[in-house]
């Protein structure tokens, strides 16, 4: 059983790690801002849930093989780049057309759910953290690690849905508001895609 005070700190160095600007939290701000704060939750569960599937990879010692083969962590690498340039491009196609937050709109929300996983899932360097983060917190004496391993990941993935909640909230006040003048939609998702574009390059020529 993982110890009390070892939890906390676990807790608020996640936390931390969270709040600092990166690709998934810059994500959820700029779908929040463009489609409504649902879209932002919508966006932020998909990344979540990516999270279990690192978890449960670092547990069974998945990602250290990828980590240990150049050829595998290189083609998960250009995927996920890639995947991010489609995002970009479909942004650029959307025009000045940006998602209303009402109800009609589930179909979409649960397309940004999927890309929220894509996007998390497709990159190397999330499943290379947790194999790296999750292990710092395991006791030894406490039991099976792959199980503390995973129930680590959980919590992970229950505060980060908590903290992106809470930023969608507020990004898609703010992005209501911006949405009411006239032809703003453009460059809100001209936006969209200098990110996407910005954040796939940067993750194409980095390394390990």
């Amino acid at each position: 059983m993982i110890e009390a005070s070892q939890l906390i700190y676990f807790i608020a160095a996640s936390a931390a790690l969270t709040f600092l600007p990166g690709p998934d939290i810059i994500f959820v701000l700029t779908q929040s801002i463009s489609q409504g704060k649902i879209a932002g939750i919508a966006t932020a569960s998909g990344l979540c849930t990516g999270v279990l599937v690192h978890t449960t990879a670092a547990a069974l010692g998945i990602s250290a093989i990828v980590y240990q083969s150049a050829l595998a962590f290189t083609v998960l690498k250009y995927l996920g780049a890639a995947y991010l340039l489609y995002l970009a491009w479909q942004a650029l196609r959307e025009g000045d057309r940006v998602l209303s937050s009402g109800p009609a709109q589930i179909t979409d929300f649960r397309a940004l759910y999927k890309k929220g996983i894509f996007m998390n899932v497709l990159n190397p360097k999330v499943a290379l953290f947790f194999l790296a983060f999750l292990p710092q917190f395991v006791n030894l004496e406490a039991g099976d690690v792959s199980t503390q391993m995973i129930l680590l990941g959980i919590i992970f993935m229950v505060q980060a849905l908590l903290i992106f909640s809470v930023i969608s909230v507020f990004a898609g006040t703010i992005g209501n508001k911006i949405l009411e003048r006239p032809g703003i939609g453009k460059y809100i998702n001209w936006g969209k895609a200098g990110i996407f574009t910005a954040i796939g390059i940067q993750l194409a020529v980095s390394h390990k």
